[in-house]
């Protein structure tokens, strides 16, 4: 349809003519506005190129970095069939089964000492003097105090019977005269004489069994100034010199020493109260000290005592080994270590218990389909396989056990129930009718990208 300048509409539009307040643009001026606007079409179309462009170089980016798929690499050991010794371990010190120290009840100067250090004595053996001197006054003293005693026991007995006498002769001759003599007096004082002589009498027995204990005292001191050995045995230290002064005024000085036949000896240990309670007497133990590193020695629970002893906080509980010695390498106060057998598993399964704490985790491949297509354009920090529950599609443990291995299977972690019988800290007993000797079970993965 033809408009009043003779152009139609859409002819005027294909021809890219310009109106301007219903103008007609000139012909130059018109292909001008035609070439800036073909321009700018163009702009836009290499922009939207070039943003294609970049949008598939991040993608390609992202597939090559973050796009590949996690693969989980699974490390094994194998199932052992053999023996498990349960032990516990504490320390402590060798002592001997009788260790006596010999001291003085007396004070006084050491004269001489007749024992030195590794000797053995016998039961009455002398092993040091003190000076007796005032120790043997002392015993003349009591004896003639002693003998002091029983001669006024003598002349109290002398007097009881003159005065027994007067009083017999009193009464025959009132009778005779019919009461008038002596006079009533005479006999009642004699009567009383009689009396008091006998009394004196009882005092002198009395004053001779004092003079007596005090005469038995003073040689029980002098004896003391030998000091014997109470016991068969060594002599471990001696601490005292001839001429030393030892002073017992409160408490007796401990002079040597002395530890009964070394053959036998036991060894103290502190054993920790969460393993006291697997501790009883009669388990066997092997034990080892610095002194001979590379021998072991053995022993036997003869005591485990009810008394805690508490060391920084530390409660423990004291237990008591037998031990024979008969080659006497050992000593007392040597530092040892005991491993005690609490239990012993005959023919069982054993596995590392770093199977049992094993939990396999998802693959980083089916975390990376989580993100979405946003989150595989703008990646974040890589993702790491993590410990935690089996998400996997098999998971339930037949016959409940009250432990999970986990096996290969067609390159797949599967679930083993077991039942734990005990642990020595590396391995585990276990029993289980689906687990076999020489299996694979799984300890740890490692997760790597492709």
């Amino acid at each position: 349809m033809l408009d009043r300048r003779g152009r139609t509409e859409s002819g005027a539009d294909r021809q890219g003519v310009i109106k301007m307040n219903d103008t007609p643009l000139s012909v130059k001026e018109t292909m001008n506005r035609l070439d800036s606007s073909n321009g700018r079409k163009r702009l836009r179309r290499l922009l939207a190129g070039a943003g294609l462009i970049l949008i598939a170089a991040s993608a390609a980016t992202v597939w090559a970095f973050h796009g590949k798929a996690d693969t989980m690499h699974f490390q094994t050991r194998s199932v052992q069939h053999g023996n498990l010794i349960v032990t516990v371990t504490a320390t402590g010190n060798l002592e001997a089964t009788n260790q006596v120290e010999v001291g003085s009840e007396l004070s006084g100067i050491i004269t001489s000492v007749t024992a030195d250090y590794n000797e053995t004595v016998k039961v009455g053996q002398p092993l040091a003097y003190l000076d007796d001197t005032k120790y043997k006054a002392a015993v003349f003293k009591a004896r003639a105090q002693v003998a002091s005693a029983k001669a006024d026991y003598r002349e109290a007995l002398a007097t009881r019977s003159a005065d027994e006498k007067t009083v017999a002769r009193y009464r025959k001759t009132r009778e005779l005269t019919g009461g008038k003599m002596p006079s009533l007096e005479d006999l009642e004082q004699a009567e009383a004489d009689l009396e008091r002589s006998t009394a004196a009498v009882a005092a002198a027995e009395a004053s001779i069994e004092i003079a007596d204990a005090s005469l038995q005292s003073d040689e029980a001191d002098l004896k003391k100034t030998v000091i014997y050995s109470p016991i068969n045995g060594i002599v471990l230290s001696r601490d005292v010199e001839a001429g030393q002064t030892v002073s017992a005024s409160l408490q007796a000085p401990v002079l040597y020493t002395l530890a009964e036949d070394l053959r036998r000896m036991e060894l103290q240990v502190d054993v920790d109260e969460a393993d006291v309670g697997l501790v009883r007497e009669g388990q066997s133990a092997t034990f080892t000290v610095d002194a001979y590193p590379d021998q072991t020695f053995e022993a036997q629970i003869t005591q485990v005592r009810y008394g805690a002893e508490t060391t920084d906080g530390v409660v423990t509980y004291k237990t008591v080994l037998k031990v024979a010695n008969p080659d006497l390498l050992l000593r007392p106060g040597m530092t040892a270590t005991a491993n005690i057998v609490v239990r012993k598993i005959q023919d069982t399964l054993l596995v590392p218990n770093s199977a049992l704490r094993f939990t396999p985790s998802q693959s980083a491949e089916n975390n990376s389909r989580k993100r979405g297509l946003l989150g595989s354009l703008l990646p974040g920090p890589p993702r790491h396989a993590v410990s935690k529950a089996p998400t996997l599609e098999d998971t339930s443990l037949p016959g409940g056990g009250q432990a999970r291995l986990w096996v290969l299977k067609d390159d797949r972690p599967v679930p083993v129930a077991v039942e734990k019988t005990a642990n020595d800290g590396a391995v585990t007993a276990v029993t289980s009718g689906d687990l076999r000797e020489g299996m694979q079970v799984i300890v740890s993965a490692i997760t790597t990208n492709k």
